[in-house]
């Protein structure tokens, strides 16, 4: 863990992985001490990770290896880690995306790889990216309206006024809706990625370094949009950021950190001749 990651005071778990490193993470877990927040113990899961590793070749280097947690609606999560941990294949397995090596990935305690992962991303899961993924010949209602197209739901609220109503949601002005979003700043474009996430009403929001672009101010709103989402409306939220910030406004920290590999008999024979070559060069006598 760096010094960083040890400021943050909310509940942190640390997960091994398969990525080389100096030191492996340890699992720590603090309880979240805020009486307003529900606990997990209390809370049925809407998304658990078993025992789940993961590999992208069958017999290769796992990225993920046996990690295990629950995720409660009404929270929001951070997941953190160096690069290479597995942030975002984790969040790929949560979104249905792909399927574990080994272990499950439950939805509302049914294994996800038996169920319709098309409707679960179009229904269940809303997903939120660093490069916000907008249509930019589009407006900013319209990208809400397609995605509520797509899914396939129906709302007693017609799509335009449901548009119009998630943009101020958002915090963005009744005018931005005619806007294409070309026109619009970084955290315009990130507001509206996030009202379009939503639209369709999900109970899981992912989120994968939503505010690595962002200033320090708007970073600062997103995440206030990101607890209202959770603490009023009752959603899951997962985000994946490298921002010490974003993790100190989570709920709960899940840590990944890589796992130490053990070398090879190979590996420490050269160590070893290397060892040996540098201690004669070191002794030898000097040149006359």
């Amino acid at each position: 863990m760096t010094t960083k990651d040890n400021d943050i005071n909310d509940s942190v778990t640390s997960i091994e992985t398969s990525e080389p490193a100096e030191a492996a993470g340890t699992a720590k877990t603090h309880e979240y001490d805020d009486p307003k927040q529900p606990d997990d113990a209390s809370n049925d899961p809407v998304l658990e990770l078993k025992d789940v590793s993961y590999a992208y070749s069958k017999g290769g280097k796992r990225v993920l290896e046996h990690i295990s947690h629950r995720f409660a609606t009404g929270k929001i999560y951070a997941i953190t880690g160096p690069s290479g941990a597995g942030k975002t294949t984790m969040l790929s397995l949560i979104s249905g995306l792909a399927n574990p090596t080994q272990g499950e990935v439950l939805y509302k305690a049914k294994n996800l790889a038996q169920l319709n992962r098309y409707r679960y991303r179009s229904h269940d899961i809303g997903g939120v990216f660093q490069s916000f993924n907008l249509l930019p010949a589009l407006s900013a209602a319209e990208n809400i309206m397609l995605s509520i197209d797509a899914s396939g739901k129906r709302f007693d609220t017609p799509k335009r006024e449901r548009a119009l109503g998630l943009l101020n949601q958002v915090h963005l002005p009744e005018e931005y809706a005619n806007e294409r979003v070309l026109h619009l700043s970084g955290g315009e474009q990130q507001r509206v990625a996030i009202a379009r996430a939503f639209s369709y009403d999900p109970q899981i929001l992912v989120a994968d370094e939503p505010t690595g672009n962002l200033d320090m101010a708007t970073q600062a709103d997103i995440m206030d949009i990101f607890r209202s989402l959770a603490h009023e409306e009752g959603r899951c939220v997962i985000i994946v950021s490298h921002s010490p910030e974003v993790a100190r406004d989570c709920d709960e920290v899940f840590a990944l950190a890589p796992l130490r590999r053990r070398p090879s008999p190979h590996a420490d024979r050269r160590r070893n001749a290397d060892r040996g070559s540098t201690s004669q060069r070191s002794f030898a006598a000097p040149a006359r």
